[in-house]
């Protein structure tokens, strides 16, 4: 790929640089205002992170040369991944492109093919049912740490089965968000004082090297497990589904089995590298998109409705399955607008291997290239009004004209391998908490997007209720006055606490 006759020169430099640092003081004060303002400067914008420059991609066209058709010239790389990769290893999102990547995604591609996540259903459904049904009524709780812990049991359910031990269960619960935090810290300070020896980075390398002493004993338990052959007399119809008893050997496998039973093994360093890497992106990733997804719920009082009318329509008076996903078109349509709202990456980098023409500015040889799903996913020319949160944009008739822009999942041969999984969690945490909380209530301020590796919100507490709002109650606040019809299907009594499959 020759460059073209364009220069350096010819590329924009965005405004407000200041000496030494460059831009850094905008990515760390406004980075959500400051990547979105670049698209007013061209379709290529350069920005100087320290002295370091870097090419910012505003063009949904260009960022898909990035991602798939000049691929070859972008590798994986730049500062937010080589951070990562001190925590990730060399995991799916970090692994530098070639044969590793290659054959490791080979490798795990069938852990998230439709079928196989559909084996993991009844047990991800259960899990979280038992977890939401315990929340106490009216108590305003921390929505985004629920949404982590939830999405991490689920996700540890699918990944292990159900018998994972509840002291493995419990430390990953506990250690994930301390290590986030960290890993966070590390992706935004100069290499040079990751390396200190100060007490935040002993204590971030300390709860890493757990992780990875947890992640070790669940690989041994579950290889430790015979398969369990299914009963004759097991009955897996529709009315059925659910009981622990009549699971299938394949249902009562984890996702992880297809790692553990490949031809082409992975080696132990790498079996954790690929837990760690699908444990942050359950919790950090599809916690946040919950998250969010709840606080538009809650000021939505029509969407909120439409939601359950859809839910009512399909399971009126029993506990939602798994196959209950695919009649719930219009809970997809919100959750990806609230994926396209808010992310959830919001800055993503590629180095150059070699110079570059793209779209007519010269881009030299190991140069980062960023782009943005933020970026993309509020450009107007896509998505008008982006700052209004629409599901029924996501329509058939309104879709198409999104085609190219939608990236939150990337593209091309680093595309998001866990996209199906991710999905389907969705679905049954959101569908999970409306079948068992009639009203949901905002009793924070809004919340304001703070962009870190994702966009979450910097605070957000909400209560759950077991009635609706009286009609008559015109007390309520404008998040919460929603009227719903009353629910036959309720959470367990506070002294019948729930159980669940693990």
């Amino acid at each position: 790929m020759n460059a073209s006759p364009a220069t350096a020169a010819s590329t924009p430099t965005a405004p407000g640089a200041f000496p030494l640092i460059g831009h850094a003081h905008r990515l760390t004060r406004d980075p959500l205002a400051f990547i979105t303002s670049l698209r007013r400067h061209g379709s290529v914008v350069r920005i100087r992170i320290g002295p370091t420059p870097a090419y910012v991609v505003t063009d949904p066209a260009l960022t898909r040369r990035v991602l798939v058709t000049d691929a070859v010239h972008y590798a994986k790389g730049g500062k937010i991944i080589d951070a990562l990769r001190v925590f990730f290893g060399d995991g799916l999102a970090t692994v530098a492109d070639g044969d590793t990547h290659l054959r490791n995604r080979r490798l795990m591609q069938p852990m998230f093919n439709k079928a196989h996540i559909a084996t993991r259903g009844t047990a991800m459904i259960e899990q979280v049912r038992a977890m939401i049904s315990a929340w106490d009524e009216a108590e305003p709780r921390d929505v985004y740490a629920d949404m982590n812990d939830v999405t991490l049991a689920a996700f540890l359910v699918a990944l292990f089965d159900t018998d994972l031990p509840a002291h493995l269960q419990g430390e990953f619960t506990a250690l994930m968000p301390a290590i986030m935090k960290g890993t966070i810290r590390q992706t935004v300070l100069p290499p040079w004082a990751t390396r200190l020896p100060l007490p935040a980075n002993r204590a971030h390398a300390e709860r890493v090297a757990r992780l990875r002493a947890l992640i070790d004993q669940a690989i041994d338990h579950h290889s430790s497990r015979a398969p369990h052959p299914p009963s004759e007399s097991a009955d897996t119809s529709a009315e059925h589904v659910g009981c622990p008893h009549t699971a299938s050997a394949q249902e009562r496998e984890g996702l992880f089995t297809t790692l553990l039973t490949t031809e082409d093994p992975l080696t132990r360093q790498q079996l954790q590298d690929e837990v760690i890497t699908l444990l942050t992106g359950a919790i950090e990733t599809t916690g946040t998109t919950l998250a969010w997804t709840l606080y538009e719920i809650a000021r939505n009082p029509e969407i909120e409705q439409r939601l359950r009318d859809e839910l009512d329509s399909v399971c009126p008076d029993r506990p939602l399955r798994y196959d209950d996903l695919d009649q719930l078109p219009y809970a997809r349509k919100v959750l990806q607008e609230a994926v396209r709202k808010y992310g959830p990456a919001w800055m993503v980098t590629r180095t150059v291997t070699q110079d570059v023409d793209l779209g007519g500015h010269r881009i030299p040889e190991g140069s980062d290239v960023v782009w943005s799903p933020y970026l993309h996913q509020h450009d107007p020319d896509y998505f008008p009004q982006p700052d209004l949160f629409d599901p029924d944009r996501w329509t058939p008739e309104r879709a198409p004209a999104t085609r190219g822009s939608f990236l939150a999942f990337g593209d091309g041969r680093r595309k998001c391998i866990g996209e199906n999984f991710a999905w389907s969690e969705l679905h049954i945490i959101l569908a999970t908490i409306l079948q068992l909380w009639p009203r949901l209530e905002l009793t924070s301020r809004p919340p304001r997007p703070k962009a870190v590796v994702t966009v979450k919100p910097d605070t957000m507490a909400m209560a759950f209720h077991r009635m609706p709002t009286p009609a008559a109650d015109t007390t309520t606040t404008p998040a919460a006055d929603a009227t719903t019809p009353a629910r036959r299907l309720q959470p367990p009594a506070p002294d019948k606490p729930a159980t669940a499959s693990g």
